[in-house]
């Protein structure tokens, strides 16, 4: 490397692992090891699930000190999953540990907002797609609870921030996160502020939102003295770890879906500006913020959290499979058995996840899988035919012709799955980088250090750093189209339904 390399850090924090990883750039390439992972383990504790955020910033700092016992550390992004926040009070103490999207605390949520904003109205304020488990959902049932802690409470920040806050002092909101709130105006970047107040959500409680590319700080605190570290800049990377990982991701142009694969899958198109109108809100497609002034036109799609639920309780014993040994169970499975919808609620919280997809085929008149590897490949062909149609919808929506797909996350390295979606999309599947995340996150800080001028400079970086590997379709999957589209056309499944009808926002058109 060149005398003029820099070692940028970055925290990635998943709903399964975190990890610690340096980023050594000499302007032309950026070379990235992992210096320290750990695993994201939630607490249920008095009926309530909530994340071990202690013992997550206990790993993070024990992570910062090994990235900077190899040299000098010039800037530290966090990027997180999306919806969940941690409440602090007027002296910017943590009131309580975060309480976890797959809590039950939202049971009945949607349809108490319902009652308090019509769903078209909601949509057209915020452009963003109906799950029990947004940030919005979560605030309502703390009101509705007469929750004390929202009377302590001076500030929220969602999870990347809530880190930042106590790595550096910021208490500002980083944009590509807080745009997953259903609280934020997608045309002004800014919150919806008089819609909040209709659900009774304090004011107060709305930071200050800042760009991706933002100093926040230098490091500050007892990680501040560790050797590498005293003169580190924390910045607001792409917090939302679906924004980072599309910067992360070498699209060849508008037409390329991205697909980020891990716990959830967000299947999506980069555009201009929101597409907020009648076809976006009856498809219950999200418009969440990107890098750049881009919006992240998506579904958020369940993903192999069927598959790691499953894992959990067939092997209970503590000793599972690896991932590859499930996916060559799935391989060697039979084809066609069942399918499910993965996105019915039934399968959104922890439990019981193979009598829940076995039951799921009972009620539905198909055959039962019964061993672990028909379940397996039940799971994973569903999920190729979900992606198949919410790309119809997406293509359908936005007025573009896609034509290929760009994989990036942990299913990138999932090469049944990705087969699997060629085959049900009838297009070519480019899988990686994996580390997606991970590098649109090192982009963003490179950007705001003055290193690259832009997202596009970056992705470039990116593709001279990394290989691809391309899955072309094979048969024709239009009878499994068919039949999984008249199985999952049941009545809890239409969380847009209410909304078909939903007058023109006037929402820009990318």
């Amino acid at each position: 490397m060149a005398e003029r390399a820099r070692r940028l850090v970055a925290l990635d924090l998943g709903a399964e692992s975190g990890r610690v990883a340096v980023g050594t750039f000499d302007g032309e390439r950026l070379v990235v090891e992992d210096v320290h992972r750990f695993p994201n383990i939630p607490v249920a504790l008095a009926g309530t699930l909530h994340w071990d955020f202690l013992r997550l910033f206990g790993e993070v700092a024990a992570g910062l000190r090994r990235a900077g016992s190899g040299g000098p550390v010039a800037s530290i992004g966090v990027d997180t999953w999306g919806v969940d926040f941690g409440l602090l009070d007027a002296r910017g103490r943590l009131l309580a540990n975060p309480v976890h999207y797959r809590d039950a605390r939202t049971d009945g949520m949607p349809a108490a907002a319902d009652a308090l904003v019509p769903r078209t109205e909601l949509y057209r304020a915020t452009g963003i797609q109906f799950m029990p488990i947004n940030t919005l959902y979560q605030l309502l049932a703390m009101v509705r609870a007469d929750d004390p802690l929202l009377r302590q409470a001076d500030r929220l920040l969602m999870m990347g921030d809530l880190f930042a806050h106590f790595l550096c002092g910021s208490t500002v909101a980083e944009y590509t996160n807080a745009s997953t709130t259903q609280l934020l105006d997608p045309r002004t970047r800014d919150w919806a502020r008089p819609l909040a107040a209709r659900f009774g959500i304090p004011e107060r409680l709305l930071p200050e939102i800042v760009q991706p590319a933002t100093v926040l700080g230098l490091l500050r605190g007892e990680v501040a003295d560790a050797p590498g570290l005293t003169r580190t800049r924390v910045v607001a990377s792409a917090s939302h770890d679906t924004a980072s990982a599309v910067v992360g991701a070498p699209l060849d142009g508008p037409s390329t879906a991205f697909l980020s694969s891990g716990t959830w899958s967000l299947l999506g198109l980069e555009v201009s500006g929101p597409v907020i109108s009648d076809a976006s809100c009856a498809a219950n497609l999200t418009n969440e913020g990107g890098v750049g002034g881009t919006i992240r036109l998506l579904r958020n799609v369940a993903g192999l959290w069927l598959v790691q639920e499953t894992r959990r309780v067939l092997w209970p014993s503590g000793d599972p499979p690896a991932y590859e040994e499930l996916a060559a169970m799935a391989a060697s499975a039979p084809a066609f058995t069942a399918f499910v919808n993965p996105d019915d609620p039934r399968f959104l919280h922890p439990g019981d996840m193979p009598e829940r997809i076995r039951a799921w085929c009972r009620e539905t008149g198909q055959a039962v899988p019964g061993d672990a590897g028909t379940l397996l490949r039940v799971i994973l062909e569903s999920l190729a035919l979900r992606y198949a149609a919410v790309l119809a919808e997406l293509g359908q929506v936005a007025g573009v012709s896609v034509d290929a797909v760009r994989v990036v996350g942990g299913g990138a390295n999932h090469r049944l799955l990705c087969q699997l979606t060629a085959d049900a999309t009838g297009l070519p599947v480019h899988a990686g980088p994996v580390e997606a995340t991970l590098l649109g996150n090192l982009v963003v800080q490179a950007m705001a250090l003055g290193e690259i001028p832009d997202v596009a400079a970056g992705r470039t970086l990116i593709a001279r750093s990394l290989s691809t590997t391309t899955y072309e379709p094979r048969g024709d999957w239009s009878e499994q189209r068919a039949r999984f589209a008249a199985l999952s056309h049941r009545p809890d499944d239409r969380p847009a339904a209410a909304v078909r009808h939903a007058p023109q926002s006037g929402g820009s058109r990318s």
